[in-house]
């Protein structure tokens, strides 16, 4: 597996090397605040952004705090609150049920890759692929990353698209980006 990470992050590594490319102008304001890079943890940020409240509560019942604040280096690729509101009602408290804790952990961890991807280099490996990049995820599944309309965009594995909305959201262990969908394997 740590082989498998480390020629991830080489080949993505590689490709920002090899081109240039922007994230495009889909992002929007968000109440993330800024924060200085090694302060805090990806855990940390998000528990102080109102608008991961439902992710932070989701990550904790999952019981994924304590490993997402080991050294890493992780990206989460974090919903917003808006995006866990657009699923339907009464799916995100189900999910948060202990009964549910195996299926939440599945589709958290789907959110989460083992290594830091800036959206520098997420675009540029998207642009090196001829145009889709796929990403293996924390549980094994994988995730597809396009550019529609200029923007960098997730397709999960069912084909449900989600934009994302913030970047590089820089964590001591890490990277957040913000996205308006969930994504489920």
């Amino acid at each position: 597996m740590k082989k498998l990470v480390s020629l991830f992050v080489l080949a993505l590594t590689l490709f920002s090397q090899t081109a240039t490319a922007q994230c495009g102008s889909h992002k929007k304001s968000s109440q993330v605040k800024s924060y200085s890079a090694h302060k805090q943890d990806i855990v940390d940020i998000a528990a102080g952004a109102e608008d991961f409240s439902t992710l932070v509560a989701a990550v904790t019942a999952a019981d994924l705090v304590s490993t997402l604040k080991t050294d890493g280096p992780f990206t989460v690729f974090a919903p917003s609150n808006a995006a866990f509101a657009k699923l339907p009602e009464g799916t995100v408290a189900s999910l948060l049920e202990p009964s549910a804790k195996s299926t939440l952990t599945g589709i958290l961890t789907y959110h989460v890759v083992a290594a830091e991807i800036s959206a520098e280099t997420l675009v540029n490996a998207i642009n090196a692929a001829g145009g889709e990049f796929v990403i293996k995820t924390v549980n094994g599944k994988k995730l597809k990353a396009m550019i529609m309309n200029g923007n960098p965009v997730l397709m999960d594995t069912k084909g449900n698209k989600s934009f994302i909305t913030q970047t590089d959201i820089k964590g001591s262990n890490g990277v957040i980006h913000s996205i308006d969908s969930v994504v489920m394997p």
